[in-house]
């Protein structure tokens, strides 16, 4: 016999509700505007639909007591799945967790013995420069120069090697700048000055000496050149620390002066500054730099431009081209959109019989 929708409503019964299929007791909850889940079990929605029969007073409370949804079979299997499948996601977890870990152990070892080894590859040259420092000391390396061996005249090198000023890679030139004026005050024989120098070198310097020849290493005018080279900066950064640099508390204005031109003069070095006319365009390109967006700075200070026309016309070629490239970038999407719509179009018209 059909289910009848409008009798069930006109007089429901629990006896009633058991007999129906899923699909009735959905038409049921559909009727009196119950909300639910379609993917919800049978014995679920006719819960919901027991549950407002009797807020409505339809039915008694009593029905709820034995209206006890007793979980199938499909549930405990699902419920079964449902765990193995958490469990192979944790197992998997677990093993990624593991090759990450071995990965990072793998990558720390081979940074270790990176390190280890250039550590080993410095301490190397270093032995290999003392030894050969002490050669000359002695006077015993074989088939050099005569001229070139270590005639100390009674000044012990050692005594005076403590007073040599802390090497600072981040101001080389302060730092030869101190050195030379303890040469000076302490009365240094200036042929000894190489050998008392290099005992702080540090890093790149060490590097730079150790590279250069016995006859090169001896004179200091020599080391001092190739270390300044070798920790030459930019043009921009020498420019930065000029503009950036400001008196510290403990300085006098006449050594604050001192400095700042120092910073400039290196600056104007850098750009090969030798006349008025290239000062000026020094300062014209600076200050047109400083008045335009930080993308056409970035690009000009890749450039290298020095002169101020050559500049001006640099960004304005630069930039045509870019507006060039986007009104075709433009074009080109407006060509395919209308393609695209005439394609659209085709389809749709109805073919001729």
């Amino acid at each position: 016999m059909p289910f009848n929708l409008d009798k069930f409503v006109a007089s429901p019964s629990v006896e009633e509700l058991d007999s129906l299929k899923k699909s009735e007791i959905v038409k049921v909850a559909k009727h009196y505007g119950i909300e639910f889940q379609p993917l919800m079990r049978k014995d679920e929605i006719k819960r919901y639909v027991l549950e407002y029969l009797v807020d409505e007073s339809i039915l008694p409370s009593t029905v709820l007591e034995t209206a006890i949804t007793v979980p199938t079979d499909n549930t405990f299997e699902l419920k079964r799945l449902e765990m193995e499948m958490n469990k192979e996601i944790r197992l998997k977890e677990m093993e990624r967790e593991r090759e990450k870990e071995k990965e990072e152990r793998e990558m720390q070892m081979q940074r270790e013995k990176e390190e280890r080894e250039e550590r080993e590859r410095r301490e190397e040259k270093a032995r290999e420069h003392e030894f050969r420092l002490k050669q000359l000391e002695l006077g015993v390396i074989k088939g050099s120069d005569p001229k070139i061996g270590l005639d100390t005249g009674g000044f012990d090198v050692s005594k005076h090697v403590k007073f040599v000023p802390k090497f600072q890679e981040d101001n080389v030139e302060k730092f030869f700048n101190h050195f030379e004026k303890l040469g000076e005050q302490l009365k240094w024989p200036r042929d000894k000055w190489s050998i008392l120098i290099q005992s702080n070198f540090t890093g790149k310097a060490q590097e730079v000496y150790s590279a250069l020849s016995i006859e090169d290493s001896m004179d200091y005018d020599k080391v001092k050149k190739a270390i300044l080279q070798a920790y030459e900066l930019v043009p921009e950064a020498y420019r930065q620390k000029f503009r950036k640099y400001r008196k510290a508390d403990t300085q006098t204005y006449v050594e604050f002066a001192y400095q700042k031109e120092r910073h400039f003069d290196r600056w104007c070095a850098s750009k090969k500054v030798s006349t008025f006319d290239t000062l000026r365009q020094l300062m014209l390109v600076e200050e047109f730099k400083r008045c335009v967006n930080d993308d056409i700075k970035t690009h000009l200070e890749e450039n290298k431009a020095d002169n101020l026309k050559v500049v001006a016309q640099q960004v304005t070629v630069d930039l045509s081209l870019v507006l060039s490239l986007q009104q075709i970038l433009v074009k080109n999407n407006q060509i395919q959109v209308v393609k695209r719509t005439t394609r659209s179009a085709q389809t749709k018209l109805p073919l001729k019989t």
